[in-house]
């Protein structure tokens, strides 16, 4: 990455507000461009570092969320002489594209902070799944970049309005644009959300052409291609850590390694910006917290017998709802006693109700 300006690294108002509260003595401020589990790269005014997190903030960052990671902004101390620099703080992140790390226990995992836009990226060949950029966009909005959906691979596939139309439905008010990064094709549509000082993330599972995309904003082989599987359209990893570059047209591009599943950390809100064609159908529900399943008088069940909402994107709402409502009631069990008596009162209420006697 070249020399760069703060703001042609995406230095904004926002972080000098806060630099004035946690800058330290001595200390200058770097972003993080790639993270290790030891080692960060940081790009400053100053140039380029190998640097290290100290002791006293690997001690106050005991949770996962709270350590540097690709895209954060840090307080840094310069190295004296050929030693790492040392990063003594964190700067508050403007946005942060989160999902649940595997496992059992609820735990964040970062995969990119500071972005301005998430471009969700899919294939137009076997690997096009629509409800996967349903799961995307819910932590798209939750992140609080803002989401494109980029079509890939338009070469390879023989209905390429049709399935930009059904996507567009699937992510309503979303940008949905059409690429086949290989030839060249459609790239230039990017160009408003790549402008001077912004940060895009490049997100979707191995095989889209994420690095296709990135080798051809570069306008050179940056990132090793390799061909999918014949048997299933799948890719393997190509990108094996997240970095962000520097664009020729002043953007920051971070790539990320494909991703095979996508966890879900979010609040119903970000559930709701993503499905709003079913939240703007909800108020004609019977029930005010009716959750669109098995309660009487629903209105969003009803645009579905009419055929005005697709029976699939109903249930994908309803799958990624009660996968929040499990996250929610395994931080909190006040929600699990609170669940129990909302469908209580429900039950109460049918047995009252003359037409369901």
């Amino acid at each position: 990455m070249s020399d760069r300006t703060l703001e042609e690294l995406g230095w904004s108002p926002f972080f000098s507000e806060a630099w004035r509260d946690l800058a330290a003595e001595g200390s200058v401020p770097g972003r993080v461009i790639v993270a290790h589990s030891r080692v960060l790269r940081l790009r400053s005014a100053e140039g380029e570092f190998q640097a290290e997190v100290s002791g006293r903030l690997r001690h106050r960052a005991r949770r996962p969320q709270d350590r540097p990671t690709v895209g954060d902004w840090v307080a840094f101390s310069p190295p004296s002489g050929s030693g790492r620099a040392l990063v003594h703080a964190v700067l508050p992140r403007r946005t942060a594209f989160v999902r649940r790390a595997a496992g059992d226990l609820a735990v964040q995992q970062i995969l990119a902070a500071n972005v301005d836009t998430v471009f969700l990226v899919m294939g137009l060949d076997r690997d096009y799944n629509p409800r996967r950029i349903e799961r995307a966009l819910v932590l798209a909005w939750e992140s609080g970049a803002s989401p494109v959906v980029l079509l890939n691979k338009a070469d390879l596939c023989e209905d390429v309005d049709g399935r930009r139309a059904e996507v567009e439905a699937a992510a309503p008010g979303v940008p949905v644009l059409v690429l086949a990064a290989r030839e060249g094709q459609g790239l230039e549509a990017l160009s408003p959300w790549l402008e001077r000082g912004k940060t895009v993330a490049l997100l979707g599972s191995s095989g889209v052409g994420k690095s296709t995309i990135v080798n051809r904003l570069l306008g050179e082989e940056r990132q090793r291609t390799r061909a999918v599987r014949t048997s299933d359209q799948r890719g393997r990893h190509t990108t094996t850590h997240r970095e962000l570059v520097a664009l020729p047209a002043g953007g920051l591009l971070l790539d990320t390694p494909g991703l095979r599943e996508i966890q879900l950390w979010a609040s119903e809100e970000s559930l709701a910006f993503a499905f709003g064609d079913i939240e703007a159908l909800a108020p004609g529900c019977r029930f005010r917290d009716c959750a669109h399943d098995s309660e009487p008088g629903c209105a969003v069940r009803g645009a579905v017998e009419t055929g005005d909402l697709g029976a699939e994107r109903l249930a994908s709402y309803q799958k990624l709802r009660a996968e929040l409502r499990s996250l929610e009631m395994r931080e909190d069990p006040l929600l699990q006693r609170e669940e129990r008596g909302r469908w209580r009162a429900i039950h109460k209420s049918l047995k009252h109700d003359p037409r369901h006697k």
